[in-house]
């Protein structure tokens, strides 16, 4: 409405001047410079009234603002944020940070420039910065952290002062989930066992350069590592005392390795695509969910002590060679079994009678 008033103001105008052209012989020339004129303060003032009116964001209160930007890429939210100076207060009041070095390299030009060490240390090194700078400058009147969630290339250098600036987060205010993905240079069919050795030593390094990091931690996937012996896993569960989700993508510690798995506070496993020959549940008296595909031993899994197990997921490309896997064995020391998924990738499931029955007085 206002922009439809100035429209009519800036005709009238021009009505008059046309009027005192034929009575006192204004130039036409004249005339027009001053129509111009008057049309561009028009559009001036529709453009800002336009402006503001867009402008809603300014409008929210901070709470609704925070609840917008903390559900989004925490690196897209400070570029948010650097928009007006209210907002550039708001990023020491998150309760939830996503830091992921992705948002970093989406914008890498990797046909005309590649992508080499030289650019994973770089992107890795502002990362760093970022979550140091963002967690050092945090409000101390929040308390609760609901979630701490970093994902960064895994080179110790760059890392520790990530895992620094958790642990001192998290000594400091209660941080409620934890989250840590380190991920590879190489995807898993790019690497060599050379590539899934060395891997394994650097997470080995970070793990031994901060420890109280880890300590804290209620999440942790790893993925392409072949760590050298037998105890390193055992070891990082030991670490990792607060431990609820542990996600394993093609890791072992060698081919025909057994895992050993004892945790008190783990909710949830997952071991996909690695070349376990079994994983072992000793002791997680809190662990719910086990998902487990691709295993060498004819029987997968054997179970201590796993009383709240509840949803089983197993999956495997049978071969010709694949032995036979009977269910009621494996399942009957784990009665607590509510949910089962079978995934055999269009393998023939072969069921009798007998074996059946049992089958269903164990589920």
């Amino acid at each position: 409405m206002q922009n439809g008033a100035a429209l009519r103001e800036a005709e009238a105008a021009a009505a008059d001047l046309a009027a005192q052209l034929e009575m006192n012989s204004i130039s036409r020339g004249a005339l027009h410079g001053i129509y111009l004129r008057t049309r561009r303060s028009y559009n001036i003032n529709a453009t800002r009234n336009a402006a503001a009116r867009l402008d809603r964001l300014s409008e929210l209160p901070d709470n609704i603002l925070l609840h917008i930007l903390e559900r989004a890429d925490t690196l897209d939210a400070l570029r948010t944020c650097t928009l007006s100076k209210r907002l550039m207060r708001l990023p020491a009041m998150f309760s939830r940070f996503d830091i992921d070095v992705g948002s970093l390299t989406r914008h890498h030009d990797t046909t005309s420039h590649g992508f080499n060490t030289a650019d994973v240390v770089r992107y890795n090194n502002t990362l760093a910065g970022v979550t140091e700078k963002i967690l050092h400058e945090r409000s101390p009147e929040i308390h609760t952290i609901h979630k701490l969630r970093v994902t960064c290339y895994l080179r110790p250098d760059e890392c520790l002062p990530i895992t620094r600036a958790f642990a001192s987060t998290m000594a400091t205010h209660k941080v409620e989930r934890a989250e840590f993905v380190p991920i590879v240079e190489k995807p898993f069919s790019e690497c060599t066992d050379g590539d899934l050795l060395c891997y394994a030593k650097r997470f080995n390094i970070c793990l031994g350069d901060c420890p109280a990091a880890f300590a804290g931690l209620t999440y942790l996937w790893l993925s392409n590592m072949r760590f050298d012996g037998q105890l390193d896993i055992p070891n990082i569960l030991s670490t990792c005392k607060r431990l609820k989700h542990l996600r394993l993508s093609h890791c072992d510690a060698g081919i025909g390795s057994v895992l050993m798995v004892e945790h008190d506070q783990l909710v949830e496993l997952i071991v996909d695509q690695g070349v376990f020959a079994a994983v072992h549940l000793y002791s997680v008296p809190k662990l719910q969910h086990l998902t487990f595909t691709c295993w060498w031993y004819r029987v997968p899994l054997t179970f201590g002590y796993a009383p709240q197990l509840s949803k089983l997921s197993l999956g495997k490309r049978g071969r010709t060679k694949t032995k036979n896997l009977q269910l009621s064995q494996l399942l009957a020391n784990v009665p607590s079994i509510r949910d089962l998924h079978l995934d055999f990738v269009s393998e023939k499931v072969l069921t009798h009678s007998y074996y059946s029955t049992m089958l269903i007085r164990v589920m």
